[in-house]
């Protein structure tokens, strides 16, 4: 089962990796950029697996650069809470 499969999962996912980040020293403009790469890469390059990621990719494609990375800071946001290592 991929963490892609399920939408909570996914939150789990990228939350743990950005509590590892940010436990490493990884500075906040470093996880924003880092989190607009993830979500053109994800947008350009995987199919979504639920409604939440189709909905999320279909603001994406729609969005201009500055839109994008309004919505990669917002995803950020979104798991900063979420993880298994809360």
């Amino acid at each position: 089962m991929s963490v892609l499969d399920n939408f909570d999962t996914w939150k789990d996912f990228l939350g743990d990796r950005l509590h590892q980040a940010k436990g490493d020293g990884m500075q906040e403009q470093a996880v924003s950029d880092l989190a607009y790469e993830i979500g053109t890469y994800l947008a350009n390059s995987v199919d979504a697996k639920n409604d939440q990621e189709a909905i999320l990719r279909d603001l994406w494609n729609v969005a201009d650069q500055e839109e994008q990375h309004t919505i990669a800071n917002m995803m950020v946001k979104l798991v900063q809470n979420e993880g298994t290592q809360r």
